[in-house]
This record gives C-alpha cells, sequence and structure tokens, in this order.
C-alpha cells in the first residue's frame, strides 16, 4: 500500500493542496495499476476536493463521504472538482469499475484549495485478497440480459459489486483482487494463451505487464480467498492441448493448485485460505485443500444472469453470504 501524496505534489495546479491516498491494491511507485478493484482513500477538512486520474479505457466511480458523486467513463486525463461539501472532516474515494486485461490507468491524487489534508489513513487491520477469473472480476454483473457485445462487457462490469468488495465492505476489511477472466490453475478457457494461467501472472504489478509487484510489507492478508477452475474444466479438449484427456488435465489442475496454494503460504504465512468451487469440479478443489489445510466452500447453483452467462450482482451478494458465514463477522 502506497502514499502517493508526492506524486500528487508534482502534478497539482498551483494553490493546490494533495491529499495523501491509501490504497490496498497493487499500485506502482508512479501511480500506475491494472488489477481490477483498485480503489483510493483520502481524507481532508474543508469545502471542495478535486479528483483526477489517467487511463486508456478504464471506468471509475468517485465517492464522498460514501455517497457516489461521479462517474468517470471518459480515456484520457480527467480532473472532477466538488464544491460546497461543508465545512468539516471528508473522505474521498476512487474505485476501479472495469477489467483492463491490458494497458494501465494512473492515479494522479487528490487536492483540496479551501481546506486541509488529513494524515494518510493507516492499512486496515482487517484484509482479504480475492484471486480468481471473471467471477472474481464481476465480468458483466450489471448487464440485464445475458448477450453482450465485448464493449457491452467492458461497459457492464463492475468489480465493486462483485463478491469479494461486497463480503470485504460488510466485514469493515481492505481488499486486493488479482483475477483476470478467461484464467485457470493450469488451462485457460478453450485452452486459449496456453502457458499464461493465473499463477503464471499472479506476481504482476499490473496484468499485461511482465515486471512483478513491489514487496508490500503492509499487505498481511488474514484471508486469501481463490475461486479458480471454471475456465480449466468449462470447455472441451482440443487437439494439440497438453492433455491427452480429462483425467490428465485434472490430475495436473490438483498438483498445480496444491503448488499454488503453497506458494502463497509461504508469503503469507498468517492467512486461512478458502477455496471456492461449483459442484462439478468441487471434488478437485476439495483434494486441493485436504492436501493443503486450506477451507473448501461449495457455491451455487447461481442464476448466472449477467453477460454470457456469468454472475449477476445477486449471484455476487449470494456468494458473498455464504464466504461471511465461512469467515464470520
Amino acid at each position: 500500500m502506497l502514499s502517493l501524496a508526492l506524486l500528487a505534489t508534482f502534478l497539482a495546479i498551483p494553490d493546490d493542496m494533495p491529499i495523501p491516498a491509501h490504497s490496498a491494491g497493487r499500485v506502482t511507485a508512479d501511480g500506475r495499476f491494472g488489477w481490477p478493484g483498485v480503489y483510493f482513500e483520502g481524507r481532508f477538512t474543508g469545502d471542495d476536493v478535486s479528483v483526477a486520474v489517467e487511463t486508456s479505457h478504464d471506468h471509475f466511480r468517485v465517492l464522498i463521504d460514501g455517497k457516489e458523486r461521479a462517474t468517470l467513463t471518459k480515456a484520457g486525463e480527467a480532473r472532477v472538482s466538488f464544491t460546497k461539501l461543508g465545512q468539516g472532516e471528508h473522505i474521498v474515494r476512487l474505485e476501479k469499475l472495469t477489467e483492463s486485461q491490458e494497458g494501465s490507468s494512473r492515479f494522479l491524487g487528490f487536492f483540496t484549495r479551501t481546506g486541509h489534508a488529513i494524515a494518510r489513513r493507516a492499512a486496515n487491520p482487517r484484509q482479504i485478497e480475492f484471486i480468481g477469473d471473471s467471477y472474481t472480476v464481476g465480468y458483466g454483473n450489471i448487464s440485464a440480459d445475458q448477450t453482450c457485445t465485448e464493449q457491452q462487457v467492458h461497459d457492464r462490469t463492475d468489480t465493486q459489486a462483485a463478491f469479494g468488495p461486497v463480503l470485504a465492505r460488510r466485514l469493515n476489511a481492505d481488499y486486493r483482487i488479482v483475477a483476470f477472466s478467461g484464467r485457470g490453475i493450469v488451462r485457460n478457457y478453450s485452452g486459449l494463451a496456453p502457458g499464461m494461467s493465473l499463477p503464471v501472472l499472479y506476481p504482476r504489478a499490473i496484468p499485461g505487464e511482465a515486471a512483478a509487484a513491489a514487496t508490500d510489507a503492509a499487505w498481511r492478508p488474514q484471508t486469501i480467498v481463490i475461486n479458480l477452475g471454471t475456465n480449466d474444466f468449462s470447455t472441451a479438449l482440443k487437439p494439440g492441448e497438453a492433455w491427452k484427456d480429462d483425467a490428465a488435465l485434472r490430475q495436473d489442475y490438483r498438483a498445480r493448485y496444491v503448488a499454488f496454494v503453497k506458494e502463497l503460504r509461504a508469503r503469507q504465512r498468517q492467512a486461512r485460505v478458502i477455496l471456492m468451487a461449483p459442484e462439478r469440479f468441487y471434488a478437485d478443489v476439495e483434494a486441493v485443500a485436504k492436501a493443503t489445510g486450506a477451507t473448501p466452500v461449495k457455491f451455487g447453483p447461481l442464476a448466472l444472469t449477467g453477460c454470457h452467462g456469468h454472475p449477476s450482482v445477486k449471484d455476487d451478494a449470494a456468494m458473498a453470504d455464504l464466504l461471511f458465514g465461512v469467515i464470520g463477522g
């Protein structure tokens, strides 16, 4: 988690006071980010605030004191200002809504002209990390129907309404999402991008770039929730893929999943690991959980009325309720 006050200082226009920002997501030293669900929060006293961000195609929500005040959808550098907020302490928040499998956005800062910044809040003592695929991203979850173009999938994705952030807000926890639609443990959807499964992408600072994320000593999640396997098994094997049959795929899936959980535990020994799965490959996940000491959680059935048969916000709420029952308040 980074303090971006120094970056904001260089980007401010005259008379603007930068507001230190807190973020639990993966953010580079120059303010870039690409994984879903990244958010920034700042505290200040005063009557106004400005929010600045640069993006190629991501959408963002701006909240002040918990109330939505704007949605940013245009590419390029955006700076929006809010006035007449009333004197006193306020919280400004910028949330990334959409998925960006390529490219990145850049946080340019929070600023105030009439007020004063308050010190960046400390990392929340409760932290949860969510690792997964399109279900964890919230792919097309706000869509009113299942038929969606590629652009509609992008525009109708609200990661902040996916089950992870919904659960984290209920638990008053900071959260981090490391998820990429179409990726699995060893096999991606329909055999695409062989060798580039989610465990391979996991260490990256930006999903579409090879550079690893910097070590973040402040990120010490008590819980890691993983939901991976739908893409490994949802489509039939094709000629030329690495597995001769479904049995070989399942064996490889179990072995790599066990290794991935152990890799995560080596870095975050304090974390309880929860493995989610629907009925169709729950036996495989249950075997992984038994081998690693993780907790298996079966979910579903779901309505799947989002884009291309993905979970809706109602499904997301149901999965959040399920996990709340496992994790507790």
